[in-house]
């Protein structure tokens, strides 16, 4: 749903990439197309292993827009709620990535043989 959304409402990621990345609605639209393959690549089983591959490091690149999006909150009057929201979903990046390893590294979920 998150690469949709890249596409549905991209002006939210863009303003989130950090500055010093070039050409931000391209990179925005990358990440979307990436994390909507990734997503379905999970899904299938010859697959599953490379796209989780590609999630981790999706996962991992984009966590400098995550700092810039809480360095963001405390410059344009975000509230306290959502700045520690912010703080505690840097860490949750490392939750993630492990939990699309779990998903990545399950067997197949192939028919049994008759």
């Amino acid at each position: 749903m998150s690469g949709v959304l890249h596409f549905a409402a991209p002006q939210r990621y863009e303003r989130i990439v950090p500055p010093w990345i070039p050409n931000a609605h391209f990179v925005v639209a990358v990440s979307g197309v990436a994390e909507a393959l990734g997503a379905i690549g999970l899904l299938l089983t010859r697959t599953r292993r490379a796209a989780g591959f590609g999630l981790i490091a999706l996962l991992i690149a984009v966590f400098p827009a995550n700092v810039h999006m809480l360095e963001l909150s405390a410059s344009d009057g975000s509230s306290s709620v959502w700045r520690a929201w912010l703080w505690v979903r840097l860490p949750l990046q490392a939750v993630l990535i492990w939990w699309v390893w779990r998903v990545a590294a399950r067997p197949g979920l192939e028919a049994p043989a008759a």
